[in-house]
């Protein structure tokens, strides 16, 4: 099996992020395009038919617009921080839907020392967070076997980074499961160190990963009305 990325894509990656800006990346875009963005881009292609096997209703994109591969251009509009560029590189495979309605994705992020795999809503609108916290609610059983079965919760993190205080308006305390009621996102994922994203089992590696993120997705789709 082939690899896709290699130290070449850390050191440019560690490169653009000690220079962030134009003219540095103007210089190494070859760099970039040879050893980041074709290599995750092929990536993508190959995953293509096991993500099928999960869900036909989702898409590894490769399309350089408009696709899974996030932008490494920044929109530094609102931001503090006017750097031009991001120091990673993220796609997203996304529901068929997601321009029509609110839809989880999975999501693979390339970042020295901060790779990491995952599947989830992350920041959902407050509509959206109501219904998924009701859908759990009503069906406590699927969510249990969805979102605490042992062997996810052994290979992957449910993200905490924005929990509330307290159980949401309306929803009962002394629920089950009320922990996850706090959460705002709901998201599984898991780091991978820089000698699996550089190795030849990466694919397969991702391959397993997504299998297992599935049901986790399948539950989050059952909440938003959407085809698994």
């Amino acid at each position: 099996m082939s690899s896709y990325f290699s130290d070449a894509s850390f050191r440019f990656l560690r490169g653009l992020a000690r220079h962030n800006d134009k003219a540095w990346f103007e210089q190494h875009r070859q760099d970039y395009e040879a050893n980041v963005r074709q290599p995750f881009l092929r990536l993508l292609v190959d995953l293509q038919p096991a993500l099928a096997s999960v869900s036909p209703h989702f898409r590894a994109d490769p399309r350089t617009v408009g696709g899974s591969l996030f932008r490494i251009h920044r929109d530094a509009r609102f931001s503090n921080d006017k750097s031009p560029y991001k120091s990673w590189q993220g796609a997203r495979l996304f529901h068929e839907r997601r321009r029509e309605v609110p839809a989880p994705s999975f999501y693979l992020h390339l970042q020295p020392g901060e790779s990491f795999v995952g599947a989830g809503l992350w920041h959902p609108e407050p509509d959206t967070q109501r219904r998924v916290r009701q859908f759990i609610l009503d069906n406590p059983g699927a969510w249990k076997k969805a979102a605490h079965a042992p062997a996810l919760r052994r290979r992957f993190d449910l993200d905490d980074s924005e929990v509330l205080s307290r159980p949401p308006r309306g929803f009962p305390a002394d629920f089950e499961f009320v922990g996850d009621l706090k959460h705002r996102n709901w998201v599984f994922w898991r780091s991978l160190d820089d000698a699996t994203m550089t190795g030849p089992r990466l694919r397969r590696t991702l391959e397993t990963d997504l299998a297992a993120l599935g049901p986790f997705v399948d539950y989050l789709c059952a909440a938003l009305d959407l085809e698994f």
